[in-house]
């Protein structure tokens, strides 16, 4: 499999994009990977790079967007942080990878038993961490069942994922309010923005369609 070309960048549209990393994905459950020739496609894009997604996940070890869809060299921009949550610097990553480099879907992709997220539903504080956990913290408050405090932490396993995938709403909103370029662009159809959980226990990614 050869990496990706500005031709074949620009003829790919977003669900094509999205059909991509489903298919990708699928392949990684079936434990089967693309064939492709890692060391030619960094020769391949070595004088450029032609990527068809942006995906924004989390640090996790389990969670390697390049590894769960199976992709290549130049195939997506890959945005890490813990909560998989969007600042100034992230945002503009990605208009950079839209706007500028041609990706068309932005993939905000959370998963389930998130450490991030359970430090948010404890509120937990330790140095920086807890600027970070600050900005986690409204997608737990929009969980709003169960209500008793005593079940609303981080052992309360199914509470988390409900609050890891209300965070991933919350980041498209935010994706969407706070850049008008991606929000211009979603709306011109150039781009099509989407959530995605990845199930750490199958390895399989449930995209919110």
């Amino acid at each position: 499999m050869k990496a990706h070309t500005k031709e074949t960048q620009s003829s790919i549209t977003p669900l094509k994009s999205l059909q991509f990393l489903k298919e990708g994905n699928q392949r990684f459950q079936d434990n089967l990977k693309a064939n492709r020739n890692l060391l030619e496609q960094v020769n391949d894009t070595s004088e450029g790079q032609f990527p068809f997604a942006t995906i924004l996940s989390c640090i996790d070890s389990r969670v390697s967007a390049e590894l769960v869809f199976d992709q290549g060299l130049g195939d997506i921009f890959s945005v890490r942080i813990a909560g998989n949550f969007v600042n100034e610097d992230i945002l503009g990553s990605m208009e950079f990878a839209c706007k500028l480099a041609g990706t068309k879907l932005v993939v905000v992709l959370g998963h389930t038993s998130c450490g991030a997220i359970k430090g948010a539903c404890d509120h937990a504080r330790m140095g920086n961490l807890t600027a970070l956990i600050n900005k986690l913290e409204p997608a737990v408050a929009a969980v709003k069942e169960p209500k008793d405090e005593k079940v609303r932490n981080s052992k309360n396993l199914e509470f988390v994922d409900k609050v890891s995938e209300k965070n991933v709403h919350l980041t498209i909103e935010n994706i969407r309010e706070r850049s008008r370029i991606l929000f211009d662009m979603e709306q011109n159809g150039e781009i099509k923005i989407i959530g995605a959980m990845y199930d750490i226990t199958t390895g399989k990614v449930n995209f919110y369609e």
